[in-house]
C-alpha cells in the first residue's frame, strides 16, 4: 500500500487554477474596453478596475461576516479540502444535519468561498500589476515601491484570512483584516490618483486638517471594526443614548478592550461581561462624533479652497456613515444599513486618501504627469 501523503497540495493548486481563471474575465473586459489605448492609460484603467473590485471585496468581506459565514468552510484554503463546497457536498451536509443553523451550510459555504474567490481575483490582478509595472518601471509616475508594498500586503491579507479561519473568528484578527483590506484600498487609490495626476491645491491649515482627520478616521474604523467583530453593536439599546443613559453605568473598558481573547471570552478565559460589551459600542459612538466633525470641518475647508465635488462628497458620505449607524441601533442591525456603513467608512477612506493623494502631487502639470481618463466608476472626489 502506497503511503498517505503528509502534505496535499492539490486542492490548493486546483484553486490557484481557479484564481487565474476568475482573473481572466476582469482582465478580458479590461483589455477589450481599452485594447486601442496607450500602455499608461491601459495600466490607469486595469489599476482602477482592481481598486473598484477591492472595495467590493471589503463590502463582501463585510456581509461574510455579517451572515455569519465566516466558518461556513472551517479550513483554509479550500472547503474541506476541496476547491469548491460543490466537491465538499457530503461533508457539509453531514455538518448542518449536525448543526442545521451552522456554523456549517451550504449557504455559508457558498458565502465564504465567493469572498476567498474574488480575494485570490484581486490578489491575481495586483500581482498582473506588479509585473507589468515592474517592467515599464520609467513609466511609473510613483515610486516601485507602491507594487512591491501592495504585492506584500495582499500576502498579509491572505494570511489575516487564514487566521480569521484557523483561529476561529478570533477578534484581533478579524479587525486586522478589516483594516487590512482598507489599507489595501489605499493602497490602491494612491497609484490611481497619481496616474491621474489631479492636483488639489489646498491652504496649509486645511492639509494639517486633513492629517487630523485621517488619524481620527483611522481610529474609528479600528473601533468600528472592533463593535462588529464582538457582535456588540446592539450592547448599547438607543439612540444617542445608550440603555437610556448618557453616561452608563459599571462599563468595563479593561476587558473590552483587551486584544488577546477569543470570541466572547476575557482575557482570563472566563466570558466577557455584558459591561465590557456596552463599554465598546459607547467608545465608538464616542469617537465618532470627534471623527464626523473633523471630517465635516475639512469638507468646510476644501470647500472655501474652491473644490466643491470632493467636500460635497466627503460632507454626504459623512451624513450616511451617521445615518447608517442610528438606523444599526435604531432598527436592530439590519443588514442593508450595516454593510451600507461598511461601505460608508471604505468610501471615506477612498476620499480621504484621495485628498490627500491629490494634495500632495505638485500643482505644475508636465507631460508625464497628465491626467488619464479612467471609466471605472468610484466614489472618491473628481
Amino acid at each position: 500500500m502506497d503511503p498517505t501523503p503528509l502534505v496535499d497540495l492539490s486542492p490548493a493548486l486546483r484553486l490557484l487554477g481557479l484564481a487565474a481563471g476568475l482573473a481572466l474575465l476582469p482582465l478580458a473586459l479590461w483589455w477589450w474596453r481599452h485594447r486601442h489605448e496607450g500602455s499608461r492609460a491601459r495600466r490607469l484603467a486595469l489599476t482602477a478596475l482592481t481598486l473598484f473590485l477591492t472595495f467590493d471585496l471589503v463590502v463582501f468581506g463585510a456581509f461574510t461576516r455579517l451572515t455569519d459565514s465566516g466558518l461556513g468552510c472551517p479550513d483554509w484554503p479550500g472547503c474541506y479540502g476541496e476547491a469548491s463546497p460543490w466537491a465538499a457536498q457530503a461533508q457539509i451536509a453531514a455538518a448542518e444535519s449536525a448543526q442545521p443553523t451552522g456554523p456549517v451550510t451550504a449557504r455559508k459555504a457558498w458565502i465564504e468561498m465567493i469572498h476567498r474567490y474574488l480575494a485570490m481575483t484581486v490578489g491575481a490582478l495586483i500581482l498582473v500589476l506588479a509585473a507589468w509595472g515592474w517592467r515599464v518601471r520609467r513609466d511609473l509616475p510613483f515610486g516601485r515601491g507602491w507594487l512591491a508594498a501592495t504585492l506584500a500586503w495582499v500576502v498579509v491579507q491572505g494570511l489575516f484570512g487564514k487566521y480569521t479561519v484557523t483561529l476561529k473568528l478570533y477578534p484581533a484578527i478579524v479587525t486586522a483584516h478589516l483594516l487590512g483590506g482598507l489599507i489595501l484600498l489605499a493602497l490602491l487609490v494612491m497609484q490611481v490618483e497619481r496616474y491621474r495626476g489631479r492636483p488639489l491645491q489646498l491652504p496649509v491649515a486645511a492639509c494639517h486638517l486633513l492629517a487630523g482627520a485621517a488619524a481620527l478616521l483611522v481610529l474609528q474604523v479600528a473601533l468600528g471594526g472592533w463593535v462588529s467583530t464582538n457582535y456588540a453593536v446592539l450592547a448599547c439599546r438607543g439612540f444617542p443614548s445608550c440603555n437610556g443613559q448618557w453616561w452608563p453605568d459599571g462599563m468595563d473598558f479593561g476587558h473590552g478592550f483587551t486584544l488577546l481573547r477569543h470570541l466572547g471570552r476575557s482575557g482570563e478565559g472566563g466570558f466577557l461581561p455584558a459591561e465590557a460589551l456596552v463599554a465598546i459600542p459607547w467608545t465608538h459612538r464616542l469617537v465618532a462624533v470627534a471623527a464626523a466633525g473633523a471630517l465635516l470641518a475639512l469638507a468646510m475647508a476644501v470647500w472655501r479652497a474652491g473644490h466643491g465635488r470632493p467636500a460635497g462628497v466627503l460632507a454626504g458620505l459623512v451624513a450616511l456613515q451617521v445615518a447608517t449607524g442610528a438606523a444599526n441601533v435604531v432598527l436592530h442591525w439590519p443588514l442593508a444599513a450595516a454593510l451600507l456603513h461598511t461601505a460608508g467608512a471604505a468610501g471615506l477612506v477612498w476620499c480621504v486618501v484621495a485628498l490627500a493623494a491629490r494634495a500632495t502631487l505638485p500643482t505644475t502639470a508636465t507631460a508625464s504627469s497628465a491626467p488619464l481618463p479612467a471609466r471605472m466608476p468610484h466614489p472618491a472626489p473628481q
